[in-house]
């Protein structure tokens, strides 16, 4: 089973740790080798974009996706994750414009560093980060480690990807000229009792 089940029953592993699975090689052009090492998918730096797609089932609403990611070289986003949000997209974007910025690409036309969820976090090479994401209706949250880093309403908003990102869609994980590895890739879909 290429979705193997963890302890909450409403959460799947997307990434056992040795295989590719349902991800697959996102072809952007000048694109970095990908590949796996110590339970962790390396994207390295490209010119400009290196990424994983996945290409099973999505959810769309009322889910969190969770992992670890870590910027292994480099000083721009080692994870652009890009994430469903009902029926367009946006992406949850850590350390981009050269090192620092956080936020979501794009509302409103905005990315993340131009609209109310930018902020600026410092990031260590060759550490890892937990990083949790929380879509429901009206509202996208999210956490780096235990700090709460995104908390925006969605509701009446236009929702969107840069073009750049694109080829992530619907769900997928990006870097900008930096490498980055990856690991522990969960979703688990939200019960009304959550």
């Amino acid at each position: 089973m290429l979705l193997s089940g963890c302890q909450n029953t409403n959460e799947v592993s997307l990434f056992d740790g040795r295989n590719f699975g349902l991800w697959k090689i996102t072809d952007f052009g000048g694109r970095g080798n990908v590949y796996i090492k110590d339970g962790a998918i390396f994207l390295e730096m490209g010119n400009d974009l290196t990424g994983i797609t996945w290409t099973g089932p999505v959810e769309r609403m009322s889910y969190e996706i969770s992992l670890q990611a870590m910027r292994v070289a480099g000083s721009d986003f080692f994870c652009g994750l890009t994430f469903p949000v009902d029926s367009n997209c946006c992406s949850l974007i850590l350390g981009g414009w050269g090192g620092s910025v956080c936020g979501i690409s794009s509302l409103d036309n905005y990315d993340a560093s131009e609209n109310q969820t930018s902020q600026s976090i410092k990031f260590d090479n060759g550490l890892w980060y937990h990083v949790r994401l929380l879509v429901t209706p009206g509202r996208i949250e999210a956490w780096l480690d235990k700090e709460k880093i995104i908390n925006v309403e969605t509701a009446g908003r236009t929702i969107d990807t840069r073009i750049e990102v694109d080829l992530s869609r619907p769900l997928g994980i990006a870097t900008w000229k930096t490498t980055g590895a990856i690991r522990y890739i969960k979703l688990r879909k939200l019960r009304s009792s959550d």
